[in-house]
């Protein structure tokens, strides 16, 4: 599946529709004009979301009510749907062909794999990063799995306002231990869930690294917060019984100890944490490898390829990394890069669809034919 065309209307600053080309295409122009807006537009459009924030009524234009992306998805030549997410203050609304569809059908229409500054803290930040990546992953994969993930964090929400009232002496040990039983069975389910979902994409993802493209020796494995209290293979049991261990810990804490939310991702570097000892083009080849070991996977399961989005490339690897990745990318993923270096534009126009944003349109225009 191919991304042809995006047209914006009051999202950010910009206006007017681009026609992309099914390889890569480069969008050049200078600071602030609204290359990067245009990148967070595609991926609204594949997602429903942002990648630069979780407000979206942040990205409707100035003294604008409301902010719509529309564009259209094809493969081969033909145009297969229509996909279009309307922002307003407080709602997102999503439709398929002009219908509107519940987000969960909407989101198994087009799927992105991005590279912001941002997302180098998965190999540079905490866990938190790390775990998003993963789940990111394996929802891909399994859509399903976002419910699981959607349950567990009600869950925790729930068992977190329970700790806090004991811990501020609202209840006594007594009736929170009673009344965290029911929170605690589903917490238990739905861990074990999240682990099986997580290790599993984490096992495949590490088969997939590609690792000739910047000669590095990356690997990954998935750390459980559980490691080393007990037989991780009979995870139900051993979940069940940390719980019970630490409630004591967990009341007096206020907080939830024990879950896969606590877990993280290792990130080596030969044999060495990339978080720690790798240097800073070490950390960003190795996200792009996380990346393209996330598309090959997605290719490998839903025999299509995801889109690529990588934000001011320039900025985060050298024209030689450059060179290599954009030669592996041609003819697999329809990729999608900023800069605002004319001069890298045009070392690419022969193998690229080129496109100029001045004021947040299209000024030379991503060409009409299929590149």
């Amino acid at each position: 599946m191919f991304l042809r065309s995006i047209q914006a209307r009051d999202f950010r600053n910009l206006e007017g529709e681009i026609h992309w080309g099914k390889g890569i295409n480069v969008i050049y122009g200078n600071n602030g004009q609204g290359k990067t807006n245009w990148l967070e537009a595609i991926h609204l459009l594949a997602h429903a979301k942002s990648f630069r924030t979780r407000h979206l009524h942040e990205a409707i234009a100035f003294s604008k009510a409301a902010a719509s992306v529309q564009g259209q998805v094809c493969q081969g030549n033909e145009i297969e749907r229509d996909l279009q997410v309307d922002i307003r203050a407080n709602t997102r609304q999503t439709l398929v062909n002009r219908k509107r569809e519940p987000l969960a059908h909407y989101a198994a229409q087009l799927h992105a794999v991005w590279f912001t500054a941002d997302e180098l803290e998965v190999v540079r930040g905490g866990p938190d990063a790390r775990r998003s990546f993963i789940d990111r992953g394996a929802i891909s994969l399994h859509p399903s799995y976002a419910q699981a993930l959607s349950s567990y964090t009600k869950v925790i929400k729930q068992k977190k306002s329970l700790l806090q009232q004991a811990s501020e002496g609202r209840l006594r040990f007594e009736e929170v231990a009673h009344l965290l039983e029911p929170w605690n069975e589903q917490l238990i389910c739905l861990s074990a869930q999240i682990h099986r979902s997580r290790t599993a994409y984490v096992d495949l993802l590490n088969e997939a690294l590609e690792h000739s493209l910047f000669g590095d020796t990356l690997s990954i494995r998935y750390v459980s917060s559980l490691e080393g209290k007990g037989d991780l293979n009979n995870y139900e049991d051993l979940i069940a019984e940390r719980l019970q261990i630490r409630m004591q810990a967990e009341v007096f804490a206020g907080a939830c100890l024990i879950g896969p939310h606590r877990d993280d991702l290792s990130v080596l570097f030969g044999d060495r944490n990339l978080r720690s000892f790798g240097s800073s083009g070490q950390q960003r080849s190795a996200l792009i490898t996380l990346d393209l070991g996330a598309i090959s996977l997605y290719n490998f399961t839903h025999n299509e390829y995801p889109l690529f989005l990588i934000d001011d490339v320039d900025a985060e690897l050298d024209r030689k990394r450059i060179s290599a990745l954009l030669g592996h990318l041609d003819g697999r993923t329809q990729t999608f890069i900023t800069t605002s270096k004319e001069s890298l534009a045009e070392q690419f126009a022969s193998r690229a669809n080129v496109c100029e944003i001045v004021g947040g349109s299209a000024v030379l225009g991503a060409s009409e034919s299929w590149i």
